[in-house]
């Protein structure tokens, strides 16, 4: 059984490289058994491969002159492919023995971003970019499956190559071998450890640029259709080629650095092997060593400079892994502004009376949004809130989905502080109609039945009649498996906002909110489809958000909410009476109805 592994605690400003391993090595020593069975393997390959030099040093001393016995050396070739083949085996069975370690660390991480991601405040997700939000998620998830194969399946391969031929070396020959190959080995890693480090922040320029760029690019064509309407092709390209010359700099800058490097460890290389082959060659002259030893010398030296070459490389790319990773749990780590309480409890089903209870509330400290809002909504009852653009009304809908929590007072549903509710409980007793409908860029069925994943296709169908949407969907070559495109770009305002009302009449909530639910419906069909929401508004509480007042007329209650404030409340007939600030919106709507320029639009 898969065992959940607890969110790491909050970083400080700087993550080290230690940090994120730390917080990293949860993930797999919950398969401590597959990872020590992979190390036996490990160490059986390197075994067999340091073997196989020493066995091929014994044939070609075998085949010396004065040896007459062919048995001998045929013997040991037979071992050599034995051997050769014990170090494939072995490292296939390692990487088969881990690679469901690799996998599921990466699959789990992935997705406790991923939900983490949605358990953050609406505030966090308007102020980032997706670009580069999505772009550190690939490059982190990636980076986990990365550094687990070269630790495992390279470093580690490596020190237990390194210890076993220093080893041999020791017990064999003289100790200058030992000595040099010790010395290089020294040099080598610190010479790459220094100028490595000298490269990561080189590194961290590519990314942070790569993610503008990005940023840059899925912006763009995100909103495609506002380039097009202004003619900016030129002007977008423009600008996204001002990061990609920035990269273009920095990745230069990264390859000089990169180029110094291998050249300073070709020379420390080129240096050891040299003075390795000039000892065993003067240890055949004097008669000290045969053939045979020079030829496993050499052997071994391929053995270990080839991978230490390598290492190199790994070093620098297991940095850019930390990095990436660091990247990744920085976003694990990102604050949830909106929580659960410790003893929240959920929403009992059944009617829901909401209430507003002196609700203060401002995004940023220097503007206030919502000031000493009280109004009630009994169970079943509908309330509409009007006002000018900028008055609030929308902020009401996203305070009592909890987006976002009030500053001063509070919101109550059935008498309950809905801080002291699961959000969860909250959130599926509320439908919600948004002034701006986005879509999955899926099948109209799919968009419909995502109000309750459930539903039968039969009440999907049911959904669409009651919004008046069946129609258009049959008209369709596809019918309801037509897909509507990124964000629903391939159908009309009106079109989406219809799918928006079936999916929140699937939902089938206690309370339902219309934030300028018909906004983009032509007049008829807004007509039509009104009498359809007073319809599913019956018996459920209702709170509708309206520019249009035609559409608030039957509402049990009317507020008028200006600069934050509650300047008018009653009913359609009262508010119409008091000559004020609603008969005023209504007049000139009346007026904008009747005009000529209304008619002919």
């Amino acid at each position: 059984m898969r065992r959940d592994i607890a969110l790491p605690a909050p970083p400080s400003s700087q993550r080290h490289d230690w940090q994120t391993v730390k917080t990293l090595f949860p993930y797999l020593w919950q398969w401590r058994g597959r990872i020590v069975l992979a190390l036996a393997c490990l160490i059986g390959a390197k075994l067999a491969n340091v073997a196989v030099p020493l066995v091929f040093k014994d044939i070609i001393d075998g085949f010396a002159p004065g040896v007459a016995a062919i048995i001998a050396p045929m013997a040991l070739i037979a071992a050599y492919g034995v051997l050769r083949f014990s170090v494939s085996l072995f490292t296939e069975l390692r990487e088969l023995i881990f690679a469901r370690v690799t996998q599921r660390a990466v699959r789990t991480i992935a997705l406790q971003v991923f939900d983490h991601l949605h358990q953050l405040s609406l505030r966090f997700h308007l102020e980032r970019q997706t670009g580069g939000l999505t772009r550190d998620i690939e490059r982190g998830t990636r980076a986990i499956g990365s550094l687990i194969s070269y630790t495992i399946y390279s470093i580690l391969p490596t020190i237990v190559e390194v210890a076993l031929v220093l080893g041999i070396l020791a017990t064999r020959y003289e100790a200058s071998f030992v000595l040099i190959a010790s010395a290089t080995l020294v040099v080598y890693v610190i010479f790459t450890i220094i100028l490595s480090n000298l490269r990561v922040h080189i590194r961290r320029e590519v990314n942070e640029l790569d993610s503008s760029a990005n940023t840059r690019a899925v912006d763009s064509l995100i909103n495609y259709e506002t380039v097009k309407y202004f003619n900016n092709e030129g002007w977008e390209k423009e600008r996204y080629d001002q990061h990609m010359r920035k990269l273009e700099t920095a990745q230069i800058r990264s390859q000089f650095s990169l180029s110094y490097l291998n050249l300073g460890q070709a020379v420390i290389i080129a240096v050891g092997v040299t003075l390795m082959m000039w000892r065993a060659a003067v240890g055949v002259a004097n008669g000290s060593m045969t053939v045979g030893d020079i030829v496993l010398v050499n052997a071994f030296l391929i053995q270990l400079y080839i991978p230490l070459n390598f290492l190199g490389v790994l070093y620098r790319e297991i940095r850019q892994s930390l990095t990436d990773i660091e990247h990744l749990f920085a976003l694990m780590n990102e604050n949830r502004e909106i929580q659960d309480a410790p003893d929240a409890r959920s929403l009992e089903p059944g009617p829901c009376a909401l209430r507003f209870d002196s609700v203060d509330f401002s995004y940023e400290s220097r503007r206030t949004i919502l000031h000493d809002v009280s109004f009630e909504i009994p169970a079943g009852r509908t309330l509409a809130v009007v006002g000018h653009s900028g008055s609030g009304k929308s902020t009401l809908a996203r305070l009592l989905f909890r987006f976002y929590d009030v500053n001063g007072g509070a919101i109550r549903i059935n008498g309950q502080d809905i801080r002291q509710l699961k959000q969860a409980s909250l959130r599926a007793a509320i439908g919600i109609v948004p002034q701006d409908t986005v879509l999955f860029n899926d099948t109209l069925a799919y968009n419909i039945q995502y109000g309750r994943p459930t539903a039968s296709f039969a009440e999907v169908q049911e959904a669409a009649r009651a919004a008046h949407l069946a129609e258009f969907i049959e008209r369709l070559p596809d019918g309801y498996e037509t897909r509507v495109g990124e964000r629903g770009l391939k159908l009309s305002g009106g079109e989406k906002q219809r799918v928006a009302i079936a999916r929140a009449l699937l939902k089938n909530p206690p309370i339902l909110i219309f934030d300028e639910a018909t906004s983009a419906l032509d007049s008829k069909t807004e007509k039509a489809i009104q009498a359809e929401l007073e319809q599913a508004a019956i018996g459920r509480t209702t709170l509708i958000i309206a520019h249009r007042l035609s559409t608030v007329m039957n509402a049990d209650e009317i507020l008028v909410l200006d600069g934050g404030h509650i300047v008018e409340r009653g009913t359609h007939r009262a508010l119409l009476a008091r000559e004020a600030a609603y008969a005023q919106m209504w007049a000139l709507q009346q007026q904008e109805n009747t005009s000529p320029t209304a008619e002919t639009v």
